[in-house]
């Protein structure tokens, strides 16, 4: 798979995403409380959100990485379609993703007989499932605030939900939003000023050609980043 990254200078991309995060802080509380409590969504414990076959993968904010470390490190892998490649053929990376197992549907590190095994230690994102709320282009290409993921193809719909539960959800929607974001950011300004430290600059046809090795089976070396600091890896693609 050949990625084309934003050709979009560094200092660009943060102001845009400085902005969507200002827009993300304005938008109304009370109506993202409202989408909640109309769609009444409710878990069934089909556990398809918990597969590679139904998201292509979950990405983790800091904190849950911490978590992560604590609990099964090897649970962790590099985010896929890192971000940037140097001239020596380094990637870099915003974060870190649940690994998934090599089974048929692509299973979370963690579910076993159909459960998560560390349930109530659950990620943010895993709390917050199938709520969300960041812009993205529809069928037709239309840009807008998108609130759910996969209606209608998994859980039930139209419960009636207490108004304090809504709200407390809301608050942890926007909430992970914001740490997406702000990582993000944080990113962007470290990869910027390590780059220009070691005369570092990012090459399309490096990636490209550090992509097609990857996919061929070829390890290939990942730096990710994590509370603030770039972690080194060597990652094979899975057979």
């Amino acid at each position: 798979m050949v990625v084309v990254v934003s050709l979009v200078p560094i200092p660009f991309q943060i102001i845009a995403l400085t902005q969507e995060r200002n827009d993300l802080f304005e938008y109304p509380l009370d109506r993202l409380v409202e989408i909640i409590r109309d769609l009444g969504f409710r878990c069934t414990s089909c556990a398809r959100c918990c597969t590679h076959e139904f998201n292509g993968h979950v990405f983790l904010v800091d904190h849950d990485v911490t978590m992560v470390k604590t609990i099964d490190p090897g649970a962790l892998e590099p985010a896929p379609y890192p971000e940037f490649c140097d001239q020596n053929g380094v990637f870099y990376v915003s974060g870190y993703a649940l690994r998934t197992k090599d089974d048929a549907p692509g299973s979370c590190w963690f579910l076993e007989n159909g459960r998560c095994r560390i349930y109530n230690q659950r990620f943010t994102i895993c709390r917050i499932y199938p709520f969300m709320l960041h812009r993205e282009p529809d069928d037709a290409g239309v840009v807008d605030w998108r609130q759910l993921s996969g209606l209608n193809e998994h859980g039930e719909y139209h419960h009636e939900a207490p108004m304090e539960e809504c709200l407390t959800l809301a608050r942890q929607v926007k909430e992970y939003e914001y740490a997406i974001l702000t990582q993000e950011i944080a990113f962007l300004e470290c990869i910027q000023n390590y780059f220009l430290r070691a005369n570092l600059r990012h090459v399309q046809k490096v990636y490209d050609d550090g992509m097609r090795r990857f996919s061929k089976g070829e390890p290939v070396t990942v730096m990710v980043y994590y509370a603030g600091e770039l972690e080194k890896h060597q990652v094979k693609k899975s057979c």
